[in-house]
């Protein structure tokens, strides 16, 4: 009988385990899906220019860094900087779309790094070619607030840039004149 019972606490012991086990791997796989519809929403907002919902997809202050394809230093800027930069180009291309893969997410309690790749596709009728297209990768990372995911770091790592890389200076000239 005592042998009996053992087995069976020993068992109760086990599954307990495995349950909390199983619990915690849902938990990380439900926070890994919250973190990266963060950053696709960053994007698919960008290009349908909901400004506001950008904004708050934000932490108060983000380090921005897109050096590898401009030159400039890395800077610690509000999400309302970043829209107003973005509001100088974006609106005056016809269509901008922002592709996103190959999301490798890892994370620390209340924080958390995702690398992925994107491509943005920029369309604006030319003469000279109506698309532009830069490629590389995104580093970001995050950290929970009021149990939401902010982006804290937006890290663009350049590769290439293929087509009409003239574009962007139409699109800054296409804000300017509306």
């Amino acid at each position: 009988m005592k042998i009996k019972a053992i087995v069976v606490s020993l068992l109760c012991t086990i599954a307990s385990q495995h349950l909390k086990s199983q619990e915690m791997r849902s938990e990380i796989i439900n926070e890994t899906q919250r973190i990266q519809e963060t950053i696709s929403k960053l994007f698919i907002h960008s290009d349908d220019r909901n400004w506001k919902i950008v904004e708050s997809l934000f932490a108060d202050t983000v380090t921005l860094d897109y050096s590898s394809m401009t030159g400039n230093s890395a800077a610690k800027v509000s999400p309302t900087d970043i829209t107003s930069a973005w509001k100088t180009v974006l609106p005056g291309f016809t269509y901008t779309h922002h592709q996103l893969g190959n999301f490798i997410t890892e994370i620390n309690e209340s924080k958390a790094h995702t690398f992925c790749y994107g491509t943005a596709t920029h369309y604006l009728e030319n003469n000279n070619g109506n698309i532009w297209t830069v490629v590389g990768s995104y580093d970001f990372d995050l950290e929970k607030i009021n149990n939401n995911w902010k982006i804290t770091l937006m890290k663009f790592n350049y590769k290439y840039q293929n087509g009409n890389d003239k574009l962007i200076q139409e699109a800054i000239k296409n804000v300017k004149s509306n």
